[in-house]
This record gives C-alpha cells, sequence and structure tokens, in this order.
C-alpha cells in the first residue's frame, strides 16, 4: 500500500484565532491533531504543546526505545500503540507545567486524537472529543469515543442522539489533556486495508458536517488535501462556529506491496505546525 494524505486547517466564520494544531510527520506516518481550549487562557499554546510533545516523543523512538511506559497498558498492545498513549501522558504533563509555571496560562488546555501507521497496523490514542473516523467499502465508522458530558449521557441512554446534538452541554468535556495532573488516555489498535480512508478532525467539523456528509466527501473526492478543504468549506458554510481542522490519510493499493507516503498539505493554512483554535 502506499499513503496519499493531507491536512487543512481554518479559524472559522466565527473565532479570531485558530487554536486547532496538527502535524503530519511524513516518515513515521504519524498523523497527530489537537483542539485547544480556553480562550484568553491561551488554548493555541496547550494544543501546539500537546501536538509537538507527542510528535518529539515518537519521533525519538529509536535513539530511545526503552522509555518509560506511562499510564495503562492492555495486553498485546504492540510498542508503537504504548509509545503513542505514553506520548499523550507526556503532553498532559506539559501543559500542567507550563500553566503552573505562567498564570495567565491556568485553564488552558486540549483535546487530541493521534494515529500511527506501521505498515497494515493502525494505533489510536485519544483524549477528548477530537475524532478519528475510518472509512471502509463506503461505511463510516467512528474509531474514537467522545468524552463529553453528552456523549456519556448517551451511552448511559440519558439522551438521545439528536437530543444531544442539539444540546447546550455539547462543549463540557469529561476528559481534556491539561485537566488534572494525571488522564485517562484511550487507546487502540486496528488492522487497515488498501482502500480504507482515515480521518482525524476537531469538533469544528463534526457539529455542524454530518457523518452521512462527511463519508459522501470521502468517497467522492480522492485528493486527501482537495477532501480536507471541501469538508472545511462545508463547515464554513453552515456558520463556521468553530475553528476548523480536518487530516486525511487514504490508503492505495501498491502492486509493489510496500508502503510509499504522498504528503500535501493546505496552503492558507499554516500547515504542519499550525493553527490555532477551535476552544470550547
Amino acid at each position: 500500500m502506499q499513503i496519499a494524505c493531507g491536512g487543512v486547517t481554518d479559524v472559522g466564520r466565527v473565532r479570531t484565532n485558530n487554536e486547532d494544531c496538527f502535524r503530519i510527520i511524513t516518515p513515521l506516518n504519524l498523523y497527530v491533531l489537537a483542539d485547544g481550549m480556553g480562550g484568553e487562557a491561551h488554548g493555541e499554546i496547550a494544543s501546539a504543546l500537546a501536538v509537538e510533545t507527542v510528535v518529539k516523543h515518537c519521533l525519538d523512538e529509536e535513539a530511545n526505545p526503552a522509555a518509560k511506559v506511562l499510564g495503562k497498558v492492555e495486553p498485546g498492545w504492540s510498542a508503537k500503540t504504548k509509545r503513542l498513549s505514553t506520548a499523550l501522558h507526556l503532553a498532559n504533563k506539559k501543559i500542567c507545567k507550563s500553566a503552573e509555571e505562567h498564570p495567565e496560562q491556568r485553564g488552558m488546555g486540549a483535546t487530541l486524537t493521534a494515529a500511527w501507521i506501521d505498515r497494515s497496523n493502525l494505533s489510536i490514542a485519544h483524549v477528548g472529543d477530537s475524532r478519528a473516523y475510518l472509512l471502509r467499502g463506503g461505511t463510516l465508522l467512528q474509531l474514537t469515543r467522545d468524552h463529553s458530558l453528552v456523549a456519556e449521557q448517551v451511552r448511559r441512554g440519558m439522551l438521545t442522539v439528536v437530543e444531544a446534538e442539539e444540546s447546550e452541554m455539547q462543549s463540557v468535556l469529561l476528559r481534556a489533556l491539561g485537566a488534572q495532573p494525571e488522564i485517562e488516555v484511550d487507546a487502540e489498535e486496528h488492522i487497515l486495508f488498501p482502500r480504507d480512508v482515515l480521518m482525524l478532525c476537531s469538533d469544528g467539523l463534526t457539529r455542524v458536517v454530518t457523518e452521512p456528509e462527511i463519508a459522501g466527501v470521502l468517497q467522492a473526492e480522492t485528493d486527501p488535501l482537495r477532501g480536507g478543504e471541501e469538508l472545511v468549506s462545508l463547515a464554513n458554510e453552515r456558520g463556521g462556529p468553530d475553528n476548523i481542522t480536518v487530516v486525511i490519510a487514504r490508503m492505495l493499493k501498491d502492486s509493489k506491496g510496500w508502503f510509499s507516503w504522498l504528503w500535501r498539505r493546505g496552503a492558507r493554512k499554516n500547515l504542519g505546525n499550525n493553527g490555532s483554535a477551535g476552544g470550547k
């Protein structure tokens, strides 16, 4: 398989700054997306700190393969899944430390979703309500579980999905990086196949664009960058109430049977390093 990928971030139509941040590390096939929160408490600093901490820890794998594993570990997890989960714990500590050292940053935090592809193996680590989706055979599957109040109420049967979508409590998170000194990280593994499409996104997309619409765009537009731009445009047409970030990785058939990478990044969107915002 080959992998074609691209990422786009946009401030939206309401916010004045962008607290979203993403990075694509092509040689590692690593995709990291964070959505900052805190407003004047510098959510954009939290998201950037989170992304850079995760990227640095994963890049350091070869130099320091025996790094201490943090947090709960499930039996059978690969080394990359353990490292990715640990990276989110380190990001949480980094944000908390920065807030302690800089009083003006107190209250800042971030959601974060990261995906790491190793051959046909996909590792996912996640905190918050930024999401990872997998499109396979025309069916869109949400790989991550939202750590939000309304999502938990839906899981417990206290709200319907429609009621949750209309709730004024959608922004209330049960878990976020920087909220507590210790954090619980969700991590899992999946097998990828040719023609699978992986997408990471901030809630600026999913609040206003439905899953059938997302699936339609991912099926119709095979170029990851253009697909991301189309989804961002659709969110902005719906009012763009929040920052919007989309990262897409498309698995391609490769007759040679080995992985290569094609990297495309968005233009006006501060690619890679990016961003700013989302907020909660």
